[in-house]
């Protein structure tokens, strides 16, 4: 039965049925109709250049223009006829350009293929995605400035953490600097991308270039590229582009999951430390008492659509010879799931932060407790001149007494801190204070509010400067 099954199936050519199946597998339409935009742009350029160069009439580039501009029209309007059996985006505007100008829309294709056609709208649509996500980083970049400098006066001080332990004081406004560093590189990041993605495939046709006599400088031009890329095989058959922006993307969309997380703790009843705003969180449907943080941790758990999206373009260029090769047919979902997604958490987390409510006294007692003052006291018996693995030893000791006493550093006395080293002295007590830790460590890129308002100060001007 099953020589006789195959038989059926491969014996020359597929059922109707396998025939569909293959036809729907291989269609791309429903998601890379979203490069129409693009398609058109690189369809003009292409078509104008064609012109310049002699290869078409002008009442031909004059028709064919104008058959683009009404295609446009449709699409905008919702009346394009979207149609499966055209397979992409490409095929379904150049039949529609035939059906509206005639035969002359055939023409459009000449010197060109759908390999280099798709990697220049790919490259050009993620230059526009990618705009809008630096657009959204850098708000979301004011809005942590603007956080952390409303945050200052009065300056509103919490535990810092290594290992979720409690470890040191520091400034609320030193938190939100810290996302604003790491945003700061995310972006870099995806201006790098773009910059190494500025070039203009158009013009590779299949892979080897084309004997008509065109000018690949003048469409790239056209379309606001740097240049024309410099190798037709290379041109069709890389995506490391994509690679790069879904790195620059995953790396970003980590950022905010970090974040995101550290409001999903903050925000519990065991810390806390500042209530989400109602818009972005629920309640739950049998527990009146509890309010759930999901805009936080939706976007910590959208990480691992970034994170997938990265792991599936290499998982898709590995191996794959040269040059164009179907399997890349698969790298528009990812990129385009990826961008939606980092865009729109850069966006959530932008509109969320200024509506937290902190609650400072909740912090400033959590920056006290668990002993979090203890390096501020070996850090001043080294000072004093002890080696400061032995001042380590000392104040380990009176930890381990407080702990046994229930007790805590800022029951201490003169007298019992005398008695585990002759050299505190009454100035030791003013270490015992969360504000007196915070103001001492006024190193550049310390937490200090000195520190912290001169850096405020610096970011500000770089967000003037980045956004003019």
């Amino acid at each position: 039965m099953a020589e006789e099954g195959s038989k059926k199936l491969w014996g020359g050519r597929f059922s109707e049925e396998t025939d569909l199946l293959a036809e729907t597998f291989n269609n791309s339409l429903d998601f890379d109709k979203r490069l129409w935009r693009e398609d058109l742009d690189g369809s003009r350029a292409h078509v104008r250049m064609l012109a310049k160069q002699g290869i078409l009439a002008e009442n031909e580039v004059r028709d064919i223009l104008g058959g683009l501009d009404r295609i446009e029209t449709e699409i905008e309007t919702g009346k394009f006829p979207w149609r499966p059996e055209y397979e992409d985006v490409h095929m379904n505007i150049e039949a529609r350009l035939t059906e509206l100008v005639g035969e002359v829309g055939g023409k459009l294709h000449t010197a060109r293929s759908r390999n280099d056609q798709v990697a220049t709208d790919l490259r050009l649509w993620l230059r526009r995605a990618l705009t809008d996500a630096l657009e959204a980083q850098h708000e979301l970049a004011q809005t942590l400035v603007a956080e952390a400098e409303r945050h200052l006066e009065p300056p509103l001080i919490m535990p810092g953490y290594t290992h979720l332990q409690r470890a040191q004081p520091v400034l609320l406004s030193h938190w939100f600097m810290a996302y604003y560093e790491m945003l700061s590189r995310d972006t870099t990041r995806v201006l790098d991308a773009l910059f190494r993605m500025d070039e203009s495939p158009l013009g590779s046709a299949a892979l080897a270039g084309t004997s008509f006599p065109i000018d690949r400088h003048f469409v790239a031009a056209q379309l606001g590229f740097l240049g024309p890329t410099r190798n037709s095989i290379d041109a069709v058959a890389s995506r490391d582009f994509v690679l790069e922006v879904l790195g620059a993307v995953a790396i970003g969309q980590l950022t905010l999951s970090r974040m995101a997380e550290e409001l999903v703790l903050y925000s519990s009843f065991e810390f806390g430390f500042v209530t989400l705003p109602d818009g972005f969180a629920t309640g739950s449907s049998i527990m009146p008492q509890k309010k759930n943080p999901d805009i936080p941790e939706l976007i910590r758990a959208k990480t691992g659509r970034t994170t997938g999206a990265l792991i599936t373009m290499f998982t898709v260029v590995k191996g794959l010879p040269l040059a164009y090769n179907k399997d890349l047919q698969e790298d528009k979902e990812p990129v385009f799931d990826a961008l939606d997604t980092y865009t729109s958490s850069l966006r959530l987390m932008k509109a969320m932060l200024p509506e937290l409510e902190w609650h400072p006294e909740v912090m400033r007692r959590a920056a006290a407790g668990g002993f979090a003052l203890a390096t501020d006291l070996a850090d001043y018996l080294a000072r004093k001149g002890l080696p400061f693995r032995q001042a380590h030893a000392v104040v380990g000791r009176i930890v381990r007494r407080l702990q046994e006493e229930g007790r805590d550093l800022s029951d201490l006395s003169l007298e019992e801190l005398r008695s585990f080293d002759s050299l505190f002295d009454q100035d030791a007590l003013d270490l015992l204070s969360v504000s007196g830790s915070v103001a001492s460590r006024n190193v550049y890129g310390g937490t200090s509010p000195e520190q912290v308002r001169a850096r405020i100060a610096e970011a500000w001007e770089e967000l003037e400067e980045d956004g003019s």
